[in-house]
């Protein structure tokens, strides 16, 4: 391991709880394949507002995640936020530049390379999205900001907030989009219509992993399921989509993409994706 001294750059994570993130095994261990010297660890942070001014008035910090509660509240205490994770209204990642701090959101470019990565064009192609919180309003402002697909159906349980998201995506980008509740009459329609899945609920992680809101007879072999939940490694859903013949995509994916878009920012060096991955894996297996 690197040996921490003076010019050890800081990065971390700042949420409530912070506890059980693999974010440091993660970026700890991709630091250290790289021989860079960087720490990342995780702060349980209750006063966002002291947190930020003490990141201001340090030296050596470089970079942090950000976590649940504080990816929305902590816009305005930042000098910069990249146009997409503004258009999202959440941020995950700060970068340390000097005296600024400007916010991205990795977890929609993190989604966006998950499904390019597992060789998923989406150009043309009419997508549907469940769940309209901020996992799904990011994924859906990554799809409407790089202007590929087709068209995007929302199906969510939040009415207001599906039709939030909806209004939203209307006003600030060019993507044709409907959306619904998720009920059997919705699913097995827009099932039929779209070739792309992307679940972003909660339902199937850890430990209710028999939830679904996808009825396996629902599921056939046109369609492409990607699954943000990450624990367990292969939910229900995706089970239930390999089965079908459907192409799948954990929710890993996406979780490791998001860390390296993060590890990228902060050091402007290419992560190990390998090292990480079996990092990341080895926690579930």
């Amino acid at each position: 391991m690197h040996e921490i001294n003076a010019q050890t750059k800081l990065c971390g994570l700042l949420g409530n709880p912070v506890e059980h993130s693999l974010s440091p095994a993660i970026h700890n261990a991709a630091f250290q394949k790289l021989g860079l010297n960087f720490v990342y660890l995780a702060f349980k942070v209750e006063d966002l507002e002291g947190a930020i001014r003490g990141i201001r008035a340090l030296g050596n910090l470089r970079g942090f995640s950000v976590t649940i509660p504080h990816k929305v509240a902590v816009i305005p205490y930042l000098d910069e936020v990249e146009p997409t994770a503004r258009h999202i209204g959440s941020v995950n990642t700060i970068v340390v530049n000097h005296d600024r701090l400007t916010g991205y959101n990795t977890d929609a470019s993190g989604a966006i390379r998950a499904l390019q990565n597992a060789g998923v064009s989406l150009q043309g192609e009419r997508v549907l999205l469940l769940g309209s919180g901020g996992a799904a309003r990011a994924i859906a402002f990554a799809l409407g900001m790089k202007g590929k697909v087709g068209s995007l159906t929302i199906l969510g349980v939040d009415e207001k907030e599906r039709r939030g998201l909806l209004a939203d995506l209307q006003a600030r980008t060019k993507l044709h989009v409907e959306e619904g509740p998720i009920d059997e009459k919705t699913l097995r329609r827009s099932l039929a219509d779209n070739r792309i899945l992307l679940h972003c609920t909660p339902l199937g992680m850890h430990p209710k992993v028999q939830d679904t809101c996808v009825p396996a007879a629902l599921l056939a072999p046109h369609l492409t399921v990607m699954d943000i939940v990450y624990n367990p490694l292969e939910t229900r859903l995706l089970q239930e989509a390999k089965a079908a013949g459907c192409r799948t995509i954990p929710g890993v994916e996406m979780f490791l993409y998001q860390a390296i878009a993060q590890f990228e920012l902060w050091t402007g060096q290419t992560a190990p994706a390998d090292v990480m991955r079996a990092v990341l894996v080895s926690r579930f297996t």
